[in-house]
């Protein structure tokens, strides 16, 4: 499933055999002239973990000041009056422009590192590989595997109420943050995950150890979002698990990113519903 590594051997002796018999002995291969074949790596990207690395310190940095930044500009503007740090926090207006400026930082900076530091194309590097076709069916997995996310989560704890819930208080809020999660958001994290650190991990580990090891942090990103509480946490490690099997598989992060997209959009899709068209958010509350 993962990878097959295939070769045909003794095809010189073949030869040797099938040619008319002479009065002289035929002389065997040595072994040292045997054709010597080493299996191809499964991964082997242009970057290295060290790379990775400095990719992730940059995400790091750039949110923290973007996030000061931000919120700096909107009290200078005179938008924060009486407004309390916890409000600021989860203020969807102040969050997401912050996430979006840092994003637009780290993947110029991703991009230069790749194309002149490593001089290979970026787009192959990280074996972005759109499919050619059947994309429709990617975005059905993600449907798919949403679905039965939500079937998973009703037989675990989940408690009442999460930090992540606190960026739906309104429908305005609702289709920011919907809108986000179906665009920005799939798209730089299959980046980060899928297309810079799995590839690292698959070479040095193995690909099944790249995808656990992928799906891992993509969980634990999510963390303060869920409250640290191990049910919603086990089914994005679980989401995460598909989304780096899509991309082992079939080579391609547009692929993973489809899928990403189509999970997102159906549970954004669920909400709106269930919520009366963002109308009614309190319903959700259980």
């Amino acid at each position: 499933m993962w990878h097959i590594v295939s070769g045909l051997l003794g095809f010189v002796y073949i030869q040797k055999l099938s040619s008319p018999p002479t009065n002289s002995i035929p002389e065997w291969p040595s072994p040292a002239a045997a054709p010597q074949i080493t299996a191809p790596r499964p991964e082997d990207p242009p970057f290295s973990g060290w790379d990775v690395l400095r990719i992730a310190l940059m995400m790091v940095v750039t949110l923290a000041v973007f996030s000061v930044g931000v919120v700096v500009v909107a009290h200078r503007l005179g938008m924060l009056r009486r407004t309390s740090p916890d409000e600021i926090s989860h203020n969807v207006l102040l969050i997401l422009p912050a996430q979006f400026l840092a994003y637009v930082v780290v993947f110029g900076f991703m991009y230069l590192l790749i194309t002149r530091e490593r001089r290979a194309p970026f787009w192959t590097a990280i074996r972005w590989n759109w499919p050619q076709s059947g994309w429709l069916g990617f975005a059905a997995v993600g449907v798919i595997l949403a679905i039965a996310g939500q079937l998973i989560s009703a037989l675990l704890p989940i408690p009442k109420q999460l930090p992540i819930d606190q960026f739906f208080r309104t429908a305005r809020d609702a289709y920011v943050m919907s809108l986000f999660s179906v665009t920005v958001a799939p798209f730089m994290e299959e980046l980060l995950f899928r297309g810079l650190l799995y590839p690292v991990l698959a070479r040095r580990l193995g690909v099944l150890w790249g995808v656990i090891l992928t799906a891992l942090p993509f969980a634990l990103l999510h963390a303060l979002q869920l409250a640290k509480s191990w049910g919603p946490l086990l089914v994005l490690f679980i989401v995460g698990l598909a989304l780096t099997t899509v991309r082992a598989v079939t080579k391609s992060v547009a692929a993973s990113m489809l899928v990403h997209i189509g999970y997102n959009l159906t549970l954004s899709v669920m909400l709106y519903i269930a919520s009366d068209h963002f109308r009614h958010l309190e319903r959700l509350a259980r």
